[in-house]
């Protein structure tokens, strides 16, 4: 039997990676919408387990840096209109653009483990969400917080690192 025509191929696989965006975004917005119901044993205000950022690492490695922005993005959007608000949207968007762009470029160094991406993206969406709260609100004086945000970051993104490696490692090789 003859192989497929090149272009065929092409469009399984772009096709194929679709239809797995789609389900990594899905699967990054219920992380969201759980993460939101399990109370913390600290309630500090900013602090989060970071469970979409999971999916977000995976898809890093897995598809790429546009592939998992715009799921990164698809999910922000979409759980920020659902749960957060138009506020909550705005900081999650910073942080998130921020640590994916810094995840992505560690990552492509090759000199960091998936954990060490994952600690960077913790730390760098506090430090976004801590940067658009201190425009909003014109008063700097707010990145004094940021000692006790960058450490809830490396702490939650060390443990997401962890599963995320983990999984990684599970996860079916698809040729995506």
């Amino acid at each position: 039997m003859p192989s497929p025509k090149p272009k065929a191929r092409t469009y399984a696989l772009r096709t194929k990676r679709l239809a797995l965006s789609a389900i990594l975004a899905a699967m990054a917005m219920i992380f969201s919408y759980i993460e939101a119901l399990i109370p913390l044993p600290v309630p500090i205000p900013g602090i989060k387990l970071g469970l979409a950022n999971l999916v977000i690492v995976i898809a890093i490695y897995r598809l790429g840096f546009k592939y998992a922005f715009i799921i990164n993005c698809v999910r922000i959007l979409i759980t920020g209109l659902l749960f957060t608000g138009l506020f909550g949207a705005i900081y999650s968007f910073a942080g998130g653009v921020l640590s994916i762009v810094v995840m992505y470029l560690l990552y492509r160094t090759g000199l960091f483990s998936m954990v060490g991406v994952s600690m960077a993206g913790g730390v760098f969406h506090n430090l976004g969400q801590l940067l658009v709260a201190c425009l909003i609100m014109s008063n700097f004086k707010l990145m004094s917080y940021f000692a006790v945000l960058l450490f809830s970051g490396l702490i939650s993104g060390i443990l997401i690192g962890i599963v995320a490696a983990v999984l990684y490692d599970k996860l079916p090789h698809l040729n995506v």
